[in-house]
């Protein structure tokens, strides 16, 4: 099965065309630019470079975050407009999963961060399990996904009697201030703390081969947070 996986739900925008043993081809860029204008360019180049069309795409992975709001929505959109236009199925993982699954056999416990600002971030907590060296490690999700502060994160983490592994696009971010006020932590190297197509893609083949996808009317972003203008306007109302 080949299948055509991409993230929009951070600063970077990646997409990886995967087949059941190998990443065929990805690209990403962690720039400024608007996901709208770079992605359809992203998606034909790689087609391109990897002597594909569109029609020989089997399935379609999507991040539904959490992350910026836009972003998702021209992800998801995206995703799911060639979903229909090819009748291929679809699926949809949070980033935060993905950033997990980047640290594949790490021991003790692994938090994503993504910068959610205002000195919070977007946040579950997740474990392996690697007892058995001659399959896959299997990734738990060991709580909900959540936006809070940082300080309601090392609060929560504070009792956790076992490493934790911190990793994506919040490590650079607030890293002092969890090496200030937590103990026996480590962080990914820089080049994982990216949200990256291929490790989205790679945890939505299995899904995909164990016959689970996604419904393109039922699948919607995870906001966890009202968007800005919402919010904006909740503030001026009170305050009248």
């Amino acid at each position: 099965m080949k299948i055509l996986s991409l993230d929009c739900a951070t600063q970077s925008a990646t997409c990886a065309i995967l087949d059941d043993n190998n990443i065929l081809g990805e690209t990403t860029f962690n720039l400024k630019k608007q996901h709208s204008q770079i992605l359809m360019p992203m998606i034909d180049d790689l087609l391109k470079n990897t002597q594909m069309s569109i029609s020989d795409i089997d399935a379609f992975v999507a991040s539904k975050g959490p992350g910026s709001f836009t972003g998702l929505r021209i992800g998801m959109a995206t995703i799911k407009g060639l979903s229909q236009g090819c009748k291929k199925p679809f699926v949809t993982l949070s980033t935060l999963d993905s950033l997990a699954y980047n640290l594949a056999y790490t021991d003790g416990i692994i938090c994503p961060i993504l910068d959610a600002l205002r000195d919070n971030v977007y946040t579950a907590l997740y474990s392996f399990d690697n007892s058995d060296a001659l399959t896959d490690p299997k990734l738990n999700k060991i709580s909900d996904y959540v936006n809070i502060s940082i300080s309601e994160l090392i609060i929560m983490l504070k009792d956790k009697n076992c490493s934790i592994t911190f990793v994506g696009d919040g490590v650079p971010k607030f890293k002092e201030k969890l090496l200030d006020n937590l103990t026996n932590i480590r962080f990914a190297p820089k080049h994982l703390n990216l949200a990256k197509a291929s490790s989205l893609g790679e945890l939505g083949l299995k899904l995909l081969t164990s016959g689970i996808q996604d419904d393109i009317y039922g699948a919607i972003p995870i906001y966890l947070r009202k968007p800005q203008a919402e919010r904006e306007y909740e503030e001026k109302m009170r305050q009248k």
